[in-house]
């Protein structure tokens, strides 16, 4: 059955994290497909570039979907090129199904007898077409391939630092927890430190600013992000002086010895994001649901991200 004629596009994405990481993972997932995959395959009619999450490692856009190899071979035999070249690759599923223990060797037997059935040439070096074949859940799909890149992990290597800010895995998470469909969304981060989470938003296109009350680093957070060539407003600003209004806003609570505060100065943070931003994604070290209740916000999703003893609390709020 060709599914591109009949059907909405169906992707299938394949993830990975640690154990420490699968509950900030899972909440990723809920926010941006609406559901969390099963294992490390997650199958969704929406389409998201790969390389925005830290977990996602390669997507497949389905052109074809059969019972049997047999079938998806006469399938593939239909597909216009237009004198395109061609490369095919397994994709190996993370689960171990009867039709999953596919070794190298079989695998390698699998892409060429696809590649035979193709109408076009290959060029295993530099295609102009990148195709991806899998089997989920006891049936075979061929589509579009495209492996996601690790630009979080390029982001690590930014000119200033700060002991206490997230790391760019976590950040890029949280990112896109906060804003799943960046299409017409006005973000804020108005404590942003050294600016990790504005890097990894505006890296994906996000149209986000940047405040903090601190002006010792602000050069730092825009040094940091004019470094991987982005643009973005940082200014100098305290969460409570804030006028404008945003769509969503991430707030980091600080929370080291140079930057102590009471449960207060958390209430009167997080009532002045209650004013001016439509949503809020808090990340906490410390318990705050009552603070959150007094200013008045309901809490509808959250998630822990774990680095040894060391855990953060990501919490979704309306």
């Amino acid at each position: 059955m060709n599914k591109r004629s009949t059907e909405r596009t169906t992707y299938i994405y394949t993830n990975s994290c640690s154990e420490d990481e699968r509950s900030l993972c899972a909440l990723e997932m809920r926010s941006i497909f609406g559901s969390e995959s099963q294992g490390s395959i997650l199958e969704s009619h929406i389409k998201i570039d790969p390389s925005r999450s830290p977990f996602i490692k390669e997507r497949i856009s389905v052109i074809f979907e059969e019972e049997s190899l047999q079938d998806l071979l006469e399938q593939v035999e239909t597909l216009p090129l237009n004198g395109a070249t061609f490369k095919v690759i397994f994709v190996k599923n993370g689960g171990r199904t009867k039709t999953e223990t596919e070794g190298f060797e079989n695998r390698r037997t699998i892409e060429k007898e696809l590649g035979l059935h193709i109408n076009g040439e290959a060029d295993l070096h530099q295609p102009d077409c990148l195709f991806g074949v899998m089997n989920v859940n006891g049936r075979w799909v061929f589509g579009d391939y495209l492996k996601s890149e690790s630009v979080w992990f390029r982001h690590q290597k930014k000119p200033h630092s700060y002991s206490t800010a997230l790391s760019t895995r976590v950040a890029r998470a949280v990112v896109n927890i906060a804003i799943p469909d960046p299409i017409g969304i006005k973000a804020i981060d108005p404590c942003c430190g050294i600016g990790t989470v504005l890097v990894e938003a505006l890296s994906m296109g996000i149209d986000i600013e940047g405040s903090d009350r601190n002006h010792l680093i602000l050069d730092g957070a825009r040094n940091n992000i004019y470094h991987f060539g982005l643009f973005g407003e940082v200014k100098l600003a305290d969460i409570r002086d804030i006028k404008d209004h945003y769509d969503v806003a991430i707030i980091d609570l600080p929370y080291n010895l140079c930057s102590v505060i009471t449960p207060q100065d958390q209430l009167d943070m997080l009532q002045s994001a209650r004013r001016f931003a439509k949503k809020v994604v808090v990340v906490t070290v410390e318990p705050i649901d009552e603070i959150l209740v007094k200013a008045e916000f309901v809490i509808s999703d959250r998630a822990v991200a774990k680095k040894g003893l060391f855990t953060r609390e990501v919490i979704v709020c309306h």
